[in-house]
């Protein structure tokens, strides 16, 4: 008779919990994912504030966004096999104290330097939170009628975040003060733990496995390199030799890492995880998505604040139709469209729909009305991304080993960081040189300089529509057609530890 590896047993008891209680989890699970996700833009709004109270340079600013990202980024694949190795269970607590104790940190900072480290330990904490909660999630929802939901509802809230971080960001901003934008994490914080606490149970730390301490080194050394490249030519442009030599320099790393990592005996990221032709297509899938969001979040808010005078409240309300559509979108596309299409047909036909809502979004003026040019283009910009995050988050962690499931996980959250990483910096180094070469034959004048604005965020649509046309080209020749798949799940799904479903 076989024996069911540590791993598989962990699986069967997370499989195995009533079904009410795996809707709670999801409710927790769901909660600590929004708290990081808005984070990466619920202090955006609140910056100006926080810039006027601790008397910080314009240079300084970009490090309040950038310690978080940077920290958050680089670290995590380390912990997503921390997950498999500890516990999910645990490393998921871990990761909400900690957290928690980051944002309270932050928010009661009285100094500049104060502040970016509070922001450097909430992207360490939630390196660690955002892995473990996903691969909770992949290893409770196991039937296939349960997992479409379930990550249905975990795809809207990845997909919604940023724009809820800017409406609560404005809130909070406007009728208290810019340290609740931090201090609010507490209340999430408080309600995950209670529910992490109560109903998740504890997996068994596989003690066979080991840490790949030179790959950890190797990929946390590369992402930070990537990401801090992105960051500067943010702040320094395409030319400065620091942006190309961190670029180069990480990506080199990350060479080394892919090399080491068919080599080690216990790899942080097991070659099998990103070799799947599916699993390649869904990580591509988000990194692209979350490049192509930025073109919204980012430039849409300036335009509505800066060009329309909306208050920072009114700017996160605008978000809200998008938001919704997203999340009719979701329901529909893990419910309907991938069971009967395929994530061939449904992905791509998102990324369409989505690149579509960028270029009508173009059309918008210095006078134009929200509800004929803002807000069309919001709602079929939230209907494609429910065709794309949801199909492909749930893709990138279907049939995945449970010991494999942190770092399949953490691959996700990766793609996600670093290509909203990779869509902030080129967008708005498009946009500056647009606004640039337009004032560049232009006699200066307040009009001139509110069409330069203009023209700049019209620029960083077109390229964003240009990204989602590039993740509809890409995820259409990767993802495989179901009757094509079908083999190699059944080859995987023989090979894999027994899970009860």
């Amino acid at each position: 008779m076989s024996q069911r590896t540590p791993a598989g047993a962990t699986a069967l008891r997370e499989a195995d919990q009533p079904p009410s209680r795996r809707w709670w989890i999801l409710a927790v699970v769901g909660l600590a994912q929004l708290m990081v996700v808005l984070d990466a833009t619920i202090v955006n709004i609140a910056l100006p504030s926080a810039q006027r109270d601790l008397g910080f340079s314009d240079a300084d600013r970009q490090w309040i966004v950038t310690a978080y990202s940077l920290a958050f980024g680089s670290l995590l694949l380390l912990g997503g096999r921390l997950a498999d190795l500890v516990g999910r269970k645990r490393v998921f607590l871990v990761g909400v104290v900690g957290f928690a104790a980051a944002s309270a940190l932050a928010g009661a900072a009285g100094s500049f330097t104060l502040l970016v480290s509070g922001r450097a330990l909430q992207g360490l904490f939630g390196a660690l939170l955002a892995p473990a909660a996903l691969s909770l999630l992949n290893t409770t929802f196991t039937d296939a009628r349960e997992r479409a939901k379930a990550f249905g509802v975990y795809g809207a809230i990845a997909g919604t975040g940023g724009a809820i971080g800017l409406l609560l960001g404005g809130l909070l901003t406007e009728h208290l003060s810019w340290r609740w934008t931090l201090y609010v994490n507490l209340v999430f914080a408080a309600l995950a733990l209670t529910g992490g606490v109560l109903l998740l149970q504890r997996s068994r730390r596989n003690r066979e496995a080991t840490l790949d301490i030179p790959g950890t080194v190797l990929v946390s050394a590369g992402l930070f390199g990537v990401v801090y490249g992105l960051s500067n030519a943010e702040s320094h442009g395409w030319s400065s030799p620091m942006t190309w030599g961190f670029l180069a320099g990480g990506a080199l790393l990350v060479a080394a890492f892919a090399l080491r990592q068919t080599r080690a005996p216990h790899p942080l990221l097991p070659p099998r995880i990103v070799l799947d032709r599916d699993r390649g297509a869904s990580f591509a899938a988000v990194m692209v998505a979350a490049s192509g969001m930025f073109g919204v979040f980012l430039f849409l808010t300036y335009y509505l604040q800066a060009t329309l005078h909306y208050t920072p409240v009114k700017t996160g309300l605008a978000f809200l139709p998008m938001i919704a559509a997203l999340m009719v979108s979701a329901q529909v596309a893990t419910n309907l469209s991938v069971p009967r299409l395929g994530a061939k047909a449904a992905v791509p036909a998102g990324m369409a729909l989505a690149a579509a809502g960028m270029v009508w979004l173009t059309g918008i003026g210095l006078t134009t009305s929200y509800a004929t040019h803002v807000l069309p283009p919001l709602l079929v910009l939230g209907l494609g991304l429910g065709h794309v995050l949801p199909p492909a988050m749930s893709q990138a962690t279907a049939r995945v080993a449970p010991a494999d499931a942190g770092a399949a996980s953490a691959t996700v959250n990766t793609m996600q960081q670093v290509g909203g990483s990779i869509g902030t910096a080129l967008l708005n180094t498009l946009a500056t040189s647009a606004a640039t070469a337009y004032l560049a034959s232009r006699v200066p004048s307040p009009a001139t300089l509110a069409q330069a604005q203009l023209h700049s965020y019209t620029t960083a649509f077109w390229w964003s529509a240009g990204i989602f046309t590039l993740g509809l080209v890409v995820t259409g020749l990767l993802y495989r057609r179901p009757s094509a798949a079908l083999p190699q799940q059944r080859t995987e799904e023989a090979h894999a530890p027994v899970v009860h479903i």
